[in-house]
Order: C-alpha cells, then structure tokens, then sequence
C-alpha cells in the first residue's frame, strides 16, 4: 500500500493569484463539484474554493467571509458578481448562476463606501 497524496486537480485559471491551496466545502451531497475562485478587491486577496455546484451561492458566500477573516461581517452588506452582473439571491445554486469549473466570482461591498 503507498502513501500517495491525493492530490485535486484544479482549472489553471484558479490559481492566478489565489492564496495557496483549496478551501472544501463541506456537502452531503455526491454531485458535481467544481472549482471556483472568489476576489475580494478590498482586501486585494482571492481563495480558491472546491464546492459543490448544486451549493448555494449564499454559502459560498458566508464561506468566503469567513476566509476572508470577516466573520462578524453582514453577508446581506456583500454581493457577489459573476462577469460582471450581480448573482441575484443567495438561494440561487452555484451551477445556476452561470458558474464553471475555473469561473471567477468578485465579492464586494453592496454599497459605495466613504473614504476617509
């Protein structure tokens, strides 16, 4: 028996500028998975997640702010976007808004934000 890693093979384009690694989440589901990276241009920093894409975009969501390092966060303050257009509802799947295996998803503030 060998000690091989189990090593997951991920889209190229997930790993343009993403933190090392993948950040599963977790499912109960054995459906398609894929990779998807989300950017969060305030912090100027993307994570690459390996999800299920029948999740809700609402839990990648709540996962990214997690990683993100804001926990205490609103997730109704943030949006996610998708080429550009909002993904409309959190309860909408990650496969349903539009998302492939390599697909990048923005993650920002819903509203302008005072500079001080």
């Amino acid at each position: 028996m060998s000690n091989a890693a189990i090593v997951i093979r991920r889209p190229f384009v997930t790993q343009l500028r993403s933190r090392r690694g993948i950040v599963a989440v977790a499912s109960s589901h054995a459906g398609i998975h894929v990779t998807v990276r989300v950017h969060l241009p305030e912090q100027w920093d993307t994570v690459a997640f390996d999800i299920p894409g029948d999740a809700m975009v609402g839990a990648l969501k709540r996962e990214a702010l997690n990683q993100f390092g804001l926990t205490d966060a609103i997730a109704d303050d943030y949006v996610v976007k998708l080429r550009g257009a909002e993904v409309r509802g959190d309860a909408v799947t990650v496969a349903g808004s539009g998302a492939r295996d390599g697909s990048s998803f923005l993650l920002t503030y819903r509203r302008r934000r005072a500079v001080h």
